[in-house]
């Protein structure tokens, strides 16, 4: 026993070492690299803007010190004017640019050059105070409001943020520090939220270090997060990389994300206010993730699921040294549901689970939650994965008196670690089928053909988010 957790030191240490010479990769080179007088930048976006201008014309300063919220207040605010006139796009040239928390316009393009970091501010006077999401009814770390996300908007339309790789640092270990500490006022910011927006594009951006979750849509429609490396420490608290929250029509794909939390973690509200506000998130499409976290899941559903999650694709998925590979999480109080989930080509190497459903997890907002609200776990479809080094295939938990239903797992084959558990099923309260799965399942997910292998479903119709054309649309850069 103590060599393995002496092992598991060693290789969580390990990761933490990669991750630093990731991040220092990222940032060291603005200052190493000058910058031609002007540049010519051709990208792909869901929207082309026909004005165009530079932080620094509005008195922006990369030095990494002086603040730049109130030259992005500036910039964001004369560009919108441009909202009816072909929209604009706000130039971040290379350097360090120190903000605090600024809002974004409709029909409007945010681009970083590649030697651009935006560095949030550790000032909390820089951070305004907003109320909570009301499907939360809370912050989640404290109650009451929560800080501002660093990038920030509300009801917009016809957004992009995107760059040529260039970086945001979340600069989030005083505020990992006051968590654990107890200390924090109000709930962490994020580095990118949207709300109550549509036709939303986050591509081509590394973001490292983030207070906490680093993007999270929420309350929006057709939205695409493509071609993100997301870094944080993998014991960074509650640093997930994507979540997509009450939201319709989402594509995800072509991310790497090392995080202290879910990689992907799909939400719809919590508890009783998630159930009044009623907003599921459904018709999302993950696909080719690569995923390190070794204390939580690859993929999440849940456990702030009480609004529902439906119809949820996703398909060419590499875990790495994580926790578990798809992991379904609710409780009695929810309400909601979890319907009509299918996961294919996944590969996993060095998991302490493949699978993980629990009905035992997470708290509540407060004590006023529906004890009767039970959620509705149904039509969950894995098929055609490798895992290999697993500790233990699955622990497959419903609820007493609320069995987890149509479960099925056709096609995959888990190796086992040198020092497996005992029991490599452990299910209850479950039903399903199973077809082609090695360690056999447990008898509640019998062989549906033992003689063959029978596939679980997996939808062939398009939604109507792959339909998201992009095209080129270019940007000469004059630098002051």
């Amino acid at each position: 026993m103590g060599s393995l957790k002496t092992a598991k030191r060693t290789q969580v240490i390990c990761i933490i070492l990669l991750v630093g010479i990731i991040i220092s990769l990222n940032t060291n080179g603005v200052e190493s690299r000058k910058a031609r007088n002007s540049d010519w930048f051709e990208y792909s976006a869901i929207s082309c803007r026909a004005h165009s201008a530079s932080l620094e014309e509005f008195g922006g300063v990369g030095d990494g010190t002086t603040s730049n919220t109130k030259a992005f207040k500036a910039a964001i605010d004369h560009l919108s004017r441009f909202q009816s006139e072909g929209g604009s796009q706000l130039f971040v040239p290379p350097g360090k640019w120190l903000t605090g928390s600024f809002n974004l316009t409709s029909h409007f393009t945010l681009f970083l050059h590649k030697d651009a970091v935006l560095l949030a501010s550790q000032d909390e006077k820089e951070w305004p105070v907003i109320e909570p999401l009301p499907s939360y009814g809370r912050g989640r770390d404290t109650e009451g409001g929560r800080y501002s996300s660093l990038i920030f908007g509300t009801n917009l339309t016809d957004v992009v943020i995107t760059g040529d790789n260039g970086t945001i640092d979340g600069q989030g270990e005083p505020w990992w520090r006051k968590f654990r500490a107890g200390e924090l006022k109000y709930t962490r910011p994020y580095l990118i939220e949207i709300m109550h927006s549509q036709n939303i594009q986050i591509s081509n951006l590394t973001l490292i270090n983030s207070p906490s979750w680093n993007v999270h849509p929420v309350y929006s429609s057709s939205v695409i997060v493509q071609g993100i490396t997301i870094l944080a420490p993998v014991t960074s608290p509650n640093t997930d990389g994507i979540n997509p929250d009450s939201c319709t029509n989402t594509r995800i794909e072509d991310c790497y994300i090392v995080s202290g939390d879910d990689c992907v973690a799909v939400k719809s509200g919590w508890d009783q206010y998630g159930i009044a506000y009623g907003m599921p998130t459904k018709q999302l499409i993950i696909r080719r993730l690569t995923c390190i976290s070794p204390f939580s899941a690859v993929i999440a559903l849940g456990s702030e699921m009480s609004g529902g999650i439906q119809d949820v694709r996703a398909e060419d998925i590499t875990a790495i040294d994580s926790e578990s590979g798809v992991r379904i999480k609710t409780a009695v109080g929810r309400g909601g549901f979890v319907k009509d989930i299918y996961v294919r080509r996944m590969t996993m190497k060095t998991m302490k689970w493949a699978f993980w459903i629990t009905g035992s997890y997470g708290s509540h907002p407060d004590n006023n939650y529906d004890p009767h609200a039970l959620p509705e776990i149904q039509n969950i479809n894995y098929r055609d994965m490798v895992a290999e080094n697993v500790t233990m295939a699955a622990r497959l938990e419903g609820i007493a008196g609320d069995p987890f239903t149509g479960i099925c797992i056709s096609n995959v084959t888990i190796e086992l670690t040198n020092k497996p558990k005992k029991l490599q099923w452990n299910c209850t309260d479950i039903t399903g089928i199973s077809s082609g799965v090695t360690p056999k399942p447990c008898e509640l997910l019998p062989d549906h053909e033992p003689a063959q292998t029978t596939e679980c479903n997996f939808p062939d119709n398009r939604l109507p988010v792959e339909n998201m054309g992009v095209q080129m649309c270019s940007y000469k850069a004059n630098y002051l």
